[in-house]
């Protein structure tokens, strides 16, 4: 399993909604938000160690632009984790941390924007 996360996911929602809801779900998941530019509509956040109350092992660098597409949005989201010192960890990374974070962000995004759970 990759530690770094790739994942693209469409909603049927205008682009600006779906932002301001990504920012609410990082804010829900503990996230200290690094930068954050709502004219790109991108969020750029390190999330603890412990999230939601679970220790996860280690800290992970999350990043989400959502993209206009059509009538609705398209959700980017770029993870990694991170080492004591907050770089890149580059070796020893547990598995599944980084996924967690990302499956985490996803459900409370569309929690969020009144999705039905999938």
């Amino acid at each position: 399993m990759p530690t770094e996360q790739h994942q693209e996911k469409q909603y049927s929602l205008p682009p600006g909604t779906v932002f301001d809801a990504a920012l609410k779900a990082v804010e829900k998941l503990s996230g200290k938000v690094v930068t954050s530019s709502p004219e790109q509509r991108k969020v750029e956040a390190k999330m603890p160690k412990v999230v939601l109350g679970k220790t996860l092992g280690e800290r992970t660098y999350f990043s989400c632009e959502v993209r206009a597409q059509g009538e609705g949005s398209l959700v980017v989201v770029d993870a990694y984790p991170l080492d004591a010192l907050e770089r890149k960890l580059l070796f020893g990374a547990r598995k599944g941390v980084t996924q967690t974070v990302v499956t985490w962000f996803t459900a409370h995004l569309e929690n969020i924007l009144g999705l039905p759970a999938q």
